[in-house]
């Protein structure tokens, strides 16, 4: 097996294709591979590929990302996109791994989202959750702050400071996503 990290603009045809069938997203299914790349431009791929090189696990990184909270913006790294398949064989385990440790020798600030049912995966894997906090995150969605789906957020690897504020997140003190227009 193989850990690997991939521009958006460095992925094959086929990986793209095979990522897009992964992440199960109706409206990707037909999305094609130029397109991909300029969608996802703002995205590193951190892949777990077996010797064919097929893949195994992927996790997405979004670097075009920035949270308001408290009149301030805070912009983070993003994990989204993270599936393994087969499920059960420890590829996502491994991929987690390779992941937290690549994030932390870069020093990068990065964050994830979780629904409670997945609580148990990250716990497993030693990642820090701030239970029932992501629900405080508002986005955006035809002109009405909506809250996120997520239940909670995942602490890949953040500065002290920011993880005091990102856990002081209530119903009176959301934090707002911040997109680029």
């Amino acid at each position: 097996m193989k850990y690997q990290i991939k521009q958006a603009n460095e992925l094959t045809e086929k990986e793209i294709e095979h990522i897009l069938q992964l992440w199960e997203v109706t409206e990707w299914n037909m999305m094609k591979p130029d397109y991909f790349r300029v969608f996802f431009k703002d995205s590193e791929f951190h892949l777990l590929l077996d010797n064919t090189p097929e893949i195994l696990a992927i996790i997405r990184v979004n670097f075009d990302f920035t949270l308001k909270i408290l009149e301030e913006e805070y912009s983070f790294a993003e994990v989204v996109g993270f599936v393994a398949t087969p499920r059960k064989k420890g590829y996502g385990s491994r991929l987690i791994q390779y992941f937290t440790e690549n994030v932390k020798e870069r020093n990068r600030e990065t964050i994830g989202f979780c629904h409670s049912e997945l609580r148990p995966f990250y716990e497993k894997h030693e990642i820090e959750i701030l239970y029932d906090k992501a629900k405080m995150i508002k986005e955006n969605i035809d002109s009405e702050w909506i809250n996120s789906d997520d239940d909670d957020i995942l602490i890949f690897k953040v500065s002290d400071e920011r993880k005091k504020l990102l856990g002081q997140l209530s119903t009176k003190n959301n934090a707002y996503l911040i997109t680029k227009e």
